[in-house]
């Protein structure tokens, strides 16, 4: 039961359960629905109660690169897996020059099931050439943008 914990004890705090399991999705944007007849759309019985039949899912779901060396490139992958029922196109809009970030990844349909990776890139430099004599923080949100949303993975670091 939620109402109690491990021990029998009384919960004092009301137990929140994971967006996963709510049926809600972090950092996404939902699109405009647009009717396509050429996107393979399947219309069966069995499919049609469920909500959520298109969609990504991003691991890990947010990027963070720790303590940089100034005027170092550093590199990590994320996956990105099309959790529905049909293939799925996206594409990534690029994060502006002066963030020091790129992403790089082929862009094609992903089939249902499959998943493709996505490496993302920072090369660390000091935003606007200041000495802060210490840490700098750089933090921007990439915008991956597929048929019915707009997924946002957050990139932090920290720069030395």
């Amino acid at each position: 039961s939620l109402m109690v914990d491990v021990t029998g004890q009384t919960r004092k705090k009301k137990v929140v359960l994971p967006s996963c399991l709510q049926g809600k999705k972090l950092n996404t944007i939902p699109n405009k629905k647009i009717e396509d007849p050429a996107s393979g759309k399947l219309s069966t019985s069995s499919l049609a109660t469920r909500q959520d039949l298109t969609g990504f899912h991003l691991n890990p779901s947010m990027v963070t690169f720790g303590v940089l060396k100034e005027g170092c490139t550093y590199a990590t992958t994320v996956i990105m897996k099309n959790v529905g029922v049909n293939f799925s196109r996206f594409r990534v809009k690029q994060p502006p020059p002066h963030t020091g970030l790129r992403v790089m990844y082929t862009p094609r349909p992903v089939a249902a099931g499959l998943q493709v990776e996505l490496e993302i890139e920072i090369f660390a430099m000091l935003i606007g050439g200041k000495d802060t004599g210490g840490l700098e923080e750089v933090s921007h949100d990439v915008e991956i943008l597929t048929e019915t949303e707009t997924l946002l993975l957050p990139v932090k670091a920290n720069i030395l």
